[in-house]
């Protein structure tokens, strides 16, 4: 049902190895490395720090909100398909608004760890031609490790911005900022609030909806609501 199709910018590895984000336990001396893994002395045990998180990251921004075939609608006109480039930032400008409104359930977690809202203020940057594609693609994974080692709303909130500033890379992640900023609220309320509470973010975001994009996303959300956790029935 679902395909990634992400790849990892080779630059990654420095990027995403963050001092908050808990290594993996130090092999033992004489130990063999994991397969796969860097080797090779105090650097090569740095490195396999890099690796994990890395490999973390990735499998973050490979959730399961897209389906196939892949709607012409949210890829762009020179790719194939029929979305301008002023609808593409459009997407892009909602999905950081819900990732935005949040941001705050991270931040009381991690007020040091300013990744996600940097992944977001990249959403922006994109939108007005300061940063390329691959920046912003870059930037995705870099708030995804942000989530690493956390939990409930907080982990939520990152994965929201991954996937806001992902919009840029492939613009069906609108959605995913949504869903998971909409999840994130949801993790926060007290169990037996949390469908209301889910249910008033999605009546929030749809607020936010510039005209141009409104039946876009509408349509998106009803096709797509079932491998986005059914959080879109508001």
């Amino acid at each position: 049902m679902q395909k990634c199709g992400v790849a990892a910018p080779p630059s990654l590895l420095a990027a995403s190895s963050p001092s908050s984000a808990p290594p993996p336990s130090r092999p033992a001396p004489g130990a063999p490395p994991p397969a796969s893994a860097p080797a090779g002395g105090e650097h090569g045990f740095e490195s396999l720090v890099a690796f994990s998180q890395l490999v973390f990251a990735v499998q973050s921004l490979c959730m399961p909100i897209f389906t196939e075939p892949r709607d012409p609608r949210f890829i762009t006109v020179r790719r194939g398909g029929t979305l301008s480039d002023a609808n593409h930032h459009l997407l892009a400008i909602w999905a950081a608004t819900c990732a935005e409104h949040v941001l705050h359930f991270f931040e009381e977690a991690r007020p040091e760890d300013e990744r996600p809202r940097q992944a977001i203020e990249l959403a922006h940057a994109w939108t007005r031609g300061e940063i390329t594609m691959r920046q912003a693609h870059k930037a995705a994974f870099v708030a995804n490790a942000a989530a690493r080692g956390l939990s409930g709303a907080a982990k939520l909130a990152a994965y929201a911005a991954g996937q806001a500033v992902a919009v840029a890379h492939v613009a069906a992640h609108e959605l995913g900022a949504a869903a998971y900023a909409i999840r994130a609220v949801q993790a926060a309320a007290p169990e037996a609030e949390r469908e209301r509470a889910g249910r008033q973010e999605c009546q929030w975001q749809r607020k936010q909806l510039p005209d141009e994009i409104r039946e876009l996303v509408l349509d998106d959300q009803r096709l797509r609501n079932h491998v986005c956790w059914f959080v879109f029935d508001c």
